[in-house]
């Protein structure tokens, strides 16, 4: 339990470390959260601690009556299920859509940028205000091709290296999407 309150802990601060002006963490002009509500696996990302050596990791983001967003993240990590829940809010709904900020403990909050989201919300390319942060996320654990090969184009037009993308093992989500989906 003190690992997932540290990692939860390290999400929220250490993206408020210094970072390089070198890239391009703009957000979508037009974001639709009832869309971007849901399941989504986590197929690429930086390394970084509170989530080193996670696999199978996924983010389901819940609506709440109050307008805020329910967050749970879930993976496995040393042959153990691992879950941190946090919540989520616009930044400026109006002049910044794909802004939101993210907690996992207390009241810290980190930025969460939705850089990409293709027409239909299958996929997502997320980062933070430090370049140190990146993720991919698809409906799917396994993304179409193609939707890949376009969220890596403008995740490199905007500066970021994808050589340094660690590709997530989703072989269980994989087992237990394909038996759901038959």
């Amino acid at each position: 339990m003190k690992q997932l309150i540290f990692a939860a802990l390290a999400a929220c601060v250490l993206p408020m470390t210094a970072c390089s002006k070198d890239f391009d963490n703009s957000t979508v002009d037009t974001f639709d959260l009832s869309r971007y509500l849901g399941q989504w696996y986590e197929i690429a990302r930086y390394n970084h601690s509170f989530e080193r050596g996670m696999d199978n990791t996924m983010a389901e983001y819940i609506l709440q009556d109050d307008g805020k967003v329910f967050v749970l993240n879930t993976g496995w990590k040393n042959g153990k299920f691992e879950v941190a829940e946090g919540k989520a809010k616009y930044k400026d709904p109006e002049g910044n859509p794909g802004a939101l900020k993210v907690s996992f403990f207390l009241f810290f909050y980190s930025e969460y940028n939705v850089m990409m989201v293709d027409e239909n919300y299958q996929i997502s390319l997320v980062g933070s205000k430090s370049d140190n942060y990146l993720w991919i996320l698809s409906r799917t654990p396994v993304p179409d091709p193609d939707l890949l090969e376009m969220v890596l184009a403008e995740a490199e037009a905007r500066g970021y290296d994808t050589s340094k993308l660690i590709w997530v093992d989703q072989s269980r989500n994989i087992e237990a999407w394909e038996n759901e989906n038959k």
